[in-house]
């Protein structure tokens, strides 16, 4: 790299990198750009050692050569960067003057030429808060790991970039690192020039890709490798963690991914090697960066966990893997079409899951978990369609949601129900064929669809895609004197209550009718598949068939919809008959009607206790029942009468000690309880009985009392005031890990003192030099179900914090801030906070995205108040 040719008027002030405002890139902007400018190739080169030989500490040099052309020779674009300091900046040779550059603007460049080399050498930052190029220090050792996380615009962080995903270029990339270093990219490492403290890592020129999925990761990681079907496969972890490194099952589910995909996709993996990286403090579950995937370390269980926990691994491993098709092969123009990376991803990886994995349920989990977040998203004043207009990069932020995931993936079952799996598998192969490396919307899309499936599918598109909202399909039927069907009708309507363009849609579904056996259990014994079209549809199919003693009208879960039960079904279920059910799939989809109906103030909270505490004990797949356990705190939390609900936490607390003592021994089930008295115990005695599990005055045959069981006690009694800081102090000191900081702030927080709850509070709104990881779990700590009147006065305060914090994080962190401690707390599920949010939303300068948070957490005190007037009722 040369020497500074800059004057030191080119350097700006010293920067924050956490809070630095970075240019928010319009639509309209992204546009002309695109139509300005083709961008051939980026030439990167980093050096991310200090004057030693070792880790630089805050900045780093980035020296960019951007190879492109321009469509109107003599007109002017901008690059993007956020850089401290320059080193030069030139434009085919001639240097641009920087003196007045801001972050938020990046580099004008005039003057443009038909082809065009531009230089952009600098010094760039850091980060702690999961963005741009993150740097973190183990505290086990005291080693330095770096990683980027680009999505949507922070690629302007690393290098200088034209930062939008229809802008796609070939990238070569180079880096000057510590010795000890693993350095890790989208290409295969092509050369190294070994030094005695220092070594420089050339990389394979990649494929052309959007420079959001770009990716550097760095840093003395512990790394496995293997081979399959002709692709390098490598797994990373910090070397701290490589005791706890389990590559074997994530190798092959990566393979039984690759498989299944190769086979249906028709198209082959594009981008050489695979990489897949667990790295420290990351803000999401994964990152689909094209070769070098990066994931939440969480991952990497140090302790022992349910299965679900390795589903839900296995899971994001094949979402991420989707990915190198959906939205990096083939990406979408703008965000607008982000749905064409995320819901695709998710329904691919749940379908291979449930194809190729040893997870045959996984549509199951799906349900349960995925769609309970798309159906609560969908109701909220916010909801909007799967394919919605993204005005710009921070609108887009806080649509990744359940709509843009979970809603368009369930959208997409229900299509290739609609035009059958083979068709529909076939429209998405010639998809990827007809725009391999290239950018699409949804028209790219429903063109494949159409030509493979014989459909014309806009119609369909209009109503499923492009509005938002859901129905609710409720079976009406009447039965004659011999107990047979004689009429069976489907109703459907559209409530407009949030989303006014909710409209009566097609639905492929099926309604299955469930008996008692001679064994107790309820089976299926007829289904029927159909359209249904209109407000109302008749079955004719079940006239004369005997009344069942169960309906289900979303039958294997083929549709998107808020379902209603008919009164008898619903009696089955209150007396036992969830638990009968043999089907995991029909009981998922009851437990997500019961808790929607919840929701909706139709079935009380005194009733859905005596569900759980019926249907849980036998409930086989471990992940419904921890979902079930979370619902119900949840419910007893905001949506209970506040009279009981401290009754109903300590019965659901008594069940939950007796089926942990009953559970088999190392059984899911049995620490799934445990779990549930941790997060129930509300008298004297349930906290005795945390006490003596912690210090072993209880036991539990096959109960592990490892580092993450040992702080969940510890944060449990803590905050019911059984222990203090100085138990804290002990087990943070026994456990020098990562984790273990971030577990102690989670305790600190939960101290049951005004005091401790005023400095979790300083650091969540005002402390910005923490890092994401420390932040996020200092928020988890803030509120608990036991101490709403200590933090009821914070409530108001939140009102003026929230704008603070959102003025001056990056849009990531203040989200997190935001959404995590709106006082939806039981001590604040008041009018009082409505009124508070209304006059805070009645500022309509306030930026949009930060007015639409704080609407959902308005519409969530507004249900809960409902709802508690249900139950007390």
């Amino acid at each position: 790299m040369p020497d500074d040719v800059r004057s030191e008027s080119s350097v700006t002030e010293r920067v924050d990198a956490n809070t630095v405002p970075v240019p928010n890139l319009t639509r309209e902007d992204a546009r002309q750009r695109a139509g300005l400018l083709r961008v051939e190739s980026y030439d990167v080169t980093l050096d991310l050692t200090d004057a030693d030989g070792g880790p630089s500490e805050r900045i780093f040099r980035s020296r960019t050569v951007v190879t492109f052309a321009a469509d109107k020779p003599g007109a002017s674009t901008f690059i993007d960067v956020v850089a401290e300091r320059f080193h030069e900046v030139s434009l085919n040779g001639t240097p641009i003057d920087v003196s007045g550059y801001e972050p938020d603007e990046g580099i004008v460049l005039p003057g443009l030429a038909a082809d065009n080399v531009l230089v952009v050498d600098a010094d760039l930052l850091y980060t702690t808060i999961g963005q741009g190029l993150h740097r973190f220090v183990d505290p086990v050792d005291d080693a330095v790991y770096l990683y980027t996380q680009f999505e949507t615009t922070d690629s302007k962080r690393m290098y200088a970039c034209f930062d939008q995903p229809d802008l796609k270029a070939t990238f070569s990339l180079h880096v000057t690192a510590p010795a000890a270093w693993t350095v890790v990219s989208n290409g295969a490492v092509e050369t190294v020039e070994d030094d005695e403290e220092t070594k420089t890592v050339h990389f394979t020129t990649t494929p052309r890709m959007s420079t959001y999925i770009t990716a550097l990761v760095a840093g003395p990681y512990h790394e496995v490798r293997d081979h399959h079907d002709g692709i390098d496969l490598g797994l990373f972890c910090r070397r701290s963690l490589a005791q706890y490194f389990d590559p074997d099952e994530m190798f092959t589910v990566t393979k039984q991914g690759f498989d299944w995909y190769h086979e249906n996709f028709g198209v082959r993996y594009a981008f050489g090697k695979y990489d897949q990286l667990f790295v420290p403090e990351f803000n999401a579950g994964a990152m689909e960066n094209a070769g070098c995937v990066t994931f939440l370390e969480d991952y990497v269980f140090r302790s022992r966990v349910t299965d679900a926990r390795y589903e839900r691994r296995a899971g994001t491993i094949l979402h991420e893997m989707a990915h190198m098709w959906f939205g990096d092969l083939v990406t979408m123009k703008w965000f607008d079409d982000l749905w064409l990376n995320e819901s695709f991803a998710d329904w691919a990886a749940t379908q291979s899951q449930s194809s190729a994995t040893r997870w045959k349920n996984s549509w199951t989990s799906f349900t349960n978990l995925d769609k309970t977040w798309a159906y609560r998203q969908d109701q909220l004043p916010s909801t909007h369609p799967i394919a919605c207009e993204i005005p710009d990069a921070e609108a887009v932020e806080v649509n990744f949601d359940g709509i843009t995931y979970a809603k368009g993936a369930s959208v997409l079952k229900q299509l290739a129900a609609y035009v059958g799996l083979d068709e529909f598998l076939a429209g998405v192969r010639k998809y990827f064929a007809d725009n391999a490396y290239g950018n699409t919307t949804l028209p790219d899309f429903l063109a494949a669809l159409n030509a493979t499936s014989g459909r014309e599918l806009s119609d369909w598109a209009k109503v499923w895609l492009e509005t938002s909202g859901l129905n609710t399909i409720t079976p009406h039927y009447t039965v004659d004197a011999d107990g047979r069907f004689s009429s069976f009708t489907l109703i459907q309507d559209a409530p407009t209550v949030t989303a006014k363009d909710n409209v009566l849609r097609p639905h492929r579904l099926a309604v299955g009718l469930y008996n008692y056996d001679d064994d107790g259990q309820l089976v299926r014994t007829k289904r029927v598949e159909l359209d249904l079209t209109g407000e109302r549809t008749e079955v004719a199919e079940l006239i004369g068939e005997s009344r069942a003693d169960f309906v289900l009208a979303n039958d294997d879960d083929l549709t998107y919809c808020k379902l209603r039960l008919d009164e008898r079904s619903l009696a089955t279920l209150r007396a036992g008959g969830l638990g009968a059910l043999t089907d995991s799939l029909a009981r998922a989809v009851c437990w997500v009607a019961a808790w929607d109906m919840v929701r909706d103030g139709e079935l009380a909270t005194h009733d859905y206790l005596d569900l759980v505490i019926a249907g849980a004990p036998s409930e086989t797949e471990i992940g419904v029942v921890q979902s079930a356990h979370r619902q119900l705190l949840r419910a007893l939390q905001i949506y209970a009468d506040p009279a009981w609900a401290a009754t109903g936490r300590e019965r659901f607390a008594d069940v939950a000690i007796d089926a942990a003592r009953s559970a088999t021994a190392g059984s899911d089930h049995q620490l799934a309880w445990v779990h549930a008295v941790i997060g129930a115990a509300t008298t004297a005695e349930q906290t005795e009985f945390l006490s003596s599990l912690f210090d072993g005055r209880t036991t539990l045959d096959g109960l592990s009392m490892d580092t993450d069981l040992r702080w969940a006690l510890v944060q449990a009694l803590v905050a019911r005031g059984a222990l203090g800081v100085e138990a804290i102090d002990e087990q943070a000191a026994a456990d020098k890990t990562a984790a273990g900081v971030r577990a102690a702030a989670t305790a600190r927080a939960l101290i049951p003192t005004r005091e401790a709850k005023e400095a979790a509070w300083h650091a969540v709104f005002y402390d910005d030099s923490l890092s994401n990881a420390v932040m996020r779990a200092t928020l988890g700590g803030f509120s608990h179900p036991l101490q709403g009147e200590l933090i009821a006065p914070f409530g108001e305060r939140y009102f003026t914090d929230a704008a603070s914090v959102w003025a001056r994080r990056t849009s990531e962190m203040a989200q997190d801030a935001v959404v995590g401690l709106f006082p939806s707390w039981s001590s604040t599920i008041t009018d009082r906070i409505v009124e508070l949010a209304d006059e805070f939303l009645a500022d309509t300068s306030r930026p949009a995205s930060l007015r639409r948070l704080v609407s959902e957490g308005r519409a969530d005190v507004v249900r809960a108040l409902k709802a508690r007037s249900v139950d007390a009722g």
